[in-house]
């Protein structure tokens, strides 16, 4: 991720007061309506739906454009906040920085309105669209994640967190779809990962599921040690059963 720091105290001082106007919008959010009920006769009263998500609560807005979610936020609150930084990309760069922060403390919602925010900041910030991806990989379906993950690596070709990333969101659909262009894909995004940054633990791991799928158990069993030696908390013990049930360890690490 890219790292943001202001240029100066005042600056910084400006951008913690810019926090303090921002911070307490997504904790406050909640959906509304009313929880179940019983009638008298035990049977359950009528509940109302909940309300739609907030924009600013969803990727990209809700898919807005631009000028409609300005309105949202506020024109002048979004000056007010690229004023604190050198330049609207500086600030940009700080919020993904944040919403990735965010994210790690499982606040998906703070997380969205930051990248939201660092999407508005700066169209062109591939880490904004990396982090909208990761939050809309909680869908059911991996397709908005990787529509958005997409538009990243468009940005960014050689961002290797991306790659992983998107060959990952390809694997996923490729076990709901069974399509072979879903699992090319994936794999061709893995390879390319495991190239550009051999010490990327999670793209070996899912390199390794997708050598599984198309039957490579040799490859796949060499890829799980890749990327064992690099983080042997990030293993896969799933995987690892699956591929024991196809063929046992080479190396005999695992029985």
């Amino acid at each position: 991720m890219i790292s943001a720091s202001l240029k100066s105290v005042s600056q910084a001082l400006g951008t913690l007061l810019v926090l303090g106007l921002l911070g307490a919008a997504p904790a406050q959010a909640q959906r509304k309506g009313r929880t179940s009920a019983a009638n008298s006769d035990g049977s359950l009263a009528a509940t109302s739906a909940p309300a739609p998500r907030a924009a600013r609560l969803q990727p990209l807005f809700g898919g807005l454009t631009a000028a409609q979610a300005t309105q949202i936020i506020g024109e002048a609150q979004l000056k007010a906040i690229a004023a604190s930084f050198a330049s609207p990309a500086e600030a940009s760069s700080f919020f993904a920085t944040k919403g990735f922060e965010y994210l790690s403390e499982n606040k998906p919602d703070t997380a969205t309105y930051r990248f939201n925010l660092a999407w508005l900041l700066d169209p062109k910030n591939a880490d904004a669209y990396r982090g909208l991806g990761i939050v809309a990989s909680t869908q059911p379906s991996p397709d908005a994640a990787i529509g958005l993950l997409t538009t990243g690596l468009a940005l960014a070709p050689t961002n290797t967190l991306l790659l992983s990333d998107l060959g990952t969101s390809y694997l996923i659909r490729y076990g709901q779809t069974k399509k072979k262009k879903d699992l090319t894909a994936g794999l061709d995004l893995l390879q390319r990962a495991t190239t550009l940054a051999p010490n990327n633990a999670n793209a070996w791991h899912e390199l390794a599921r997708g050598y599984f799928y198309q039957e490579k158990y040799v490859e796949a069993w060499a890829a799980v040690h890749k990327g064992q030696a690099l983080s042997p908390s990030s293993l896969d013990f799933g995987l690892v059963s699956d591929l024991l049930a196809k063929q046992p360890d080479p190396q005999g690490t695992f029985k």
